[in-house]
């Protein structure tokens, strides 16, 4: 009755009598044994600001403190003091490296919203030279819309590509994803894509999970058993891709989009052929419902939103 007065458990009494009078309440004040005192802060920020030791970093003057037979704190403990007291900044004259923030989130309900592209190498028979593979993907029905074969990267080829590809097939997009190297970024393509009103957004340097669709692209096409490797000439990899085009949208069955081929994506025959999957599943499962038992039938459904950098994971 006496705690519930005084507003205590009878545990907390208990402890009080055992000689646990320190107060162990979340968020009071406790004394830590091993804070240093103001005065060791002083003579850190002192060592550190004297002329022998100005231009070293803690573990350094740690170091030669203990040759000198003096301890004053760990290097953890420098680095902490400092950066208390607004002492650690970086005095390279090498530029601070950057941190880049993620590409804003891109959602596609339907074809011909949003694109992504990107270059690949393809080698050529001469060790160390390369033909570029510039291609342009609908992240929503997964369909390759544009692609050249050049012997370089430039910026011009960039245009050029999106220039027939867009303006070219009077396409409407509302936005673009690339890559952060400089043919992504020309100012004659940036100048084309402001005049398309297309919103553009770049993956973080050496991110490559900020672009997959192209990169999934890209291993699809190396992976191909008839890919060669190495081309002879400007034509042979001309030719070889414009093949691959053609077996990637009429007939890969797509994973992400159900096993259909994104030429049946984009033109709206997936909901028929859903149909009669589903159909048929229906009717086998009717047929044989031991096969099952308490589990559903699976259903085929048509893919209604793709997202490309999501701000979180469902």
């Amino acid at each position: 009755m006496a705690c519930e007065v005084v507003g205590i458990s009878l545990r907390t009494l208990q402890r009080w009598k055992h000689g646990a009078l320190q107060d162990q309440r979340k968020g009071s004040k406790k004394r830590v044994v091993r804070k240093i005192s103001l005065d060791i802060r002083d003579a850190i920020i002192e060592q550190c600001n004297n002329k022998r030791f100005r231009d070293q970093n803690p573990y350094e003057i740690v170091a030669l403190l203990l040759n000198d037979g003096c301890y004053l704190a760990s290097v953890r403990t420098f680095y902490r003091v400092l950066k208390e007291r607004n002492l650690q900044h970086h005095r390279s004259n090498v530029r601070v490296p950057g941190r880049h923030a993620k590409p804003p989130e891109q959602k596609a309900t339907a074809s011909n919203q949003v694109y992504t592209w990107d270059i690949t190498y393809m080698a050529r028979t001469v060790k160390g030279l390369f033909f570029y593979a510039y291609v342009i993907m609908d992240i929503f029905d997964k369909n390759i819309i544009g692609w050249a074969v050049h012997e370089e990267e430039s910026g011009r080829h960039s245009r050029d590509l999106f220039d027939r590809t867009l303006k070219g097939r009077k396409i409407t997009i509302r936005a673009l994803h690339a890559d952060n190297g400089s043919p992504m970024k020309g100012i004659t393509l940036m100048a084309l894509l402001q005049e398309l009103k297309v919103e553009v957004s770049h993956s973080r340097p050496r991110t490559s999970n900020d672009n997959p669709f192209s990169e999934s692209l890209f291993k699809t096409m190396k992976y191909r058993v008839n890919y060669p490797g190495r081309f002879d000439s400007l034509d042979q990899a001309r030719q070889w891709l414009a093949l691959f085009v053609h077996w990637y949208n009429t007939e890969h069955l797509h994973s992400s989009i159900g096993y259909i081929t994104p030429e049946q994506m984009r033109t709206g025959r997936a909901a028929a052929i859903f149909e009669q999957r589903n159909a048929t599943m229906c009717q086998a499962h009717t047929e044989y419902p031991e096969r099952w038992g308490s589990r559903p039938v699976k259903q085929w459904q048509v893919l209604r939103k793709v997202v490309l950098n999501p701000d979180m994971v469902e």
